[in-house]
C-alpha cells in the first residue's frame, strides 16, 4: 500500500509504501471489540464501596434478651435489616480487569490499524516537529490540513515542542508509537503517522 508523505504545512514529500501485514488486513470487529473492552476494564477504577456490618460504627451490644419478649432473636444493631446497619453483599474495592493473550492484542492492534487504512484515515507526515511551542500555529497547520479530530504518533522521542503546543487543542491526542492503542485509535478521526513511528511499527510487527 503506498501512501503520499505530507508535511504539517500541507506539502508533499514523497511517497512510503506501508506493510500489507499492518496495514492491509480485512478489519475483524470481534478482535477490536475484544481490545476496547480489555482497555476499559482496566481504566475502570473500582473504588465503590459500601460499609459491612463489621465495619459500622455501631454499639455490639445484645439489643434485648433472647427469649421471653415474643421478638425475634437479634444481636448488634449493626445487621442489615436495621436503619443505620451495614450494607449486605455490597461492592467493594476490586479491579475490573481481566487477561487477554499478548498475540490477541497486537493482532488487534493490527486490525485497528487496517480498518483505518481502509477508511482512508491515515496520514503520513514527514516528522512531528514544530519550531516554537505555540498553540496558535499548530491550529493553524492543523486547519490548513483538514485535521480538528485527530491522533498524532511520533517516535520514540516526541518533539517537546510539538508536544507542549497540541497540548491546548481540542480533540487532538499525540502519544509515541510505544504507547499506540487500539481505543485512542478508534477515538479519534484520523490517524497521523510520522515516518518514524511507521518504521518503528513495521520493525515491532517484523
Amino acid at each position: 500500500m503506498d501512501l503520499t508523505v505530507t508535511t504539517l504545512e500541507g506539502k508533499s514529500a514523497g511517497k512510503i509504501s506501508l506493510s500489507d501485514a499492518i496495514f492491509g488486513l480485512e478489519p475483524r470487529q470481534d478482535l477490536i471489540q475484544r481490545i476496547v473492552r480489555w482497555q476499559l476494564a482496566k481504566k475502570q477504577q473500582g473504588g465503590h464501596k459500601t460499609l459491612g456490618r463489621s465495619e459500622i460504627s455501631r454499639t455490639g451490644a445484645k439489643m434485648f434478651k433472647q427469649k421471653g419478649t415474643g421478638r425475634a432473636r437479634h444481636h448488634a444493631a449493626s445487621a442489615p435489616q436495621f436503619r443505620g446497619g451495614g450494607r449486605a453483599h455490597g461492592p467493594v474495592v476490586r479491579s475490573h480487569a481481566h487477561d487477554l493473550p499478548k498475540k490477541v492484542r497486537a493482532l488487534a492492534l493490527r486490525h485497528a490499524l487496517s480498518a483505518k487504512a481502509q477508511a482512508s484515515d491515515i496520514i503520513i507526515v514527514d516528522s512531528l516537529t514544530a519550531g516554537e511551542a505555540k498553540t496558535k500555529a499548530l491550529t493553524g497547520s492543523l486547519d490548513k490540513m483538514g485535521l480538528n479530530n485527530a491522533l498524532f504518533i511520533g517516535g520514540a522521542e516526541l518533539d517537546q515542542n510539538f508536544r507542549l503546543a497540541a497540548k491546548n487543542i481540542p480533540n487532538v491526542d499525540v502519544l509515541p508509537v510505544q504507547g499506540i492503542n487500539v481505543y485512542d485509535i478508534l477515538r479519534r478521526g484520523k490517524l497521523v503517522l510520522s515516518k518514524d513511528a511507521v518504521a518503528a511499527l513495521e520493525e515491532r510487527f517484523k
